[in-house]
């Protein structure tokens, strides 16, 4: 635990500088996930499992399903379909050309293949 202790923390202070550091919001907000779930398990190694329990389901839990539903909402995951549909008119691409170009913008190409709206 002595060991483990430092390890757990120093990754919570790289964690907390990658967040920060994220130019793209969906992996700001996988990072930010982890972070809770690292956050949590040092609750645990101080013996206090409530605060281990509340931090996971709060933290990795519902804030993160509140930030992918912002996300959706904002359209910056779902929408790179649309938006590699785009660039095949525009540029001439394949479809896996314009897919590989929306992901290299940023954007989450959605696997389903159909569209929500």
């Amino acid at each position: 635990m002595q060991i483990i202790m430092p390890l757990m923390l120093i990754l919570l202070l790289v964690l907390a500088i990658a967040v920060t550091l994220s130019k793209k919001l969906l992996p700001a907000v996988m990072i930010f996930m982890f972070y809770s779930l690292v956050m949590s398990a040092i609750w645990l190694l101080l013996e206090s499992p409530d605060l281990a329990i509340t931090e996971a389901a709060v933290g990795a839990g519902i804030t993160s399903v509140l930030f992918f539903i912002t996300l959706k909402r904002l359209n910056a995951i779902g929408a790179p379909r649309k938006a590699a549909e785009g660039l095949e008119d525009e540029d001439g691409l394949n479809e896996d050309e314009a897919e590989a170009e929306a992901l290299k913008r940023g954007y989450a190409i959605d696997q389903r293949g159909g569209d929500d709206e």
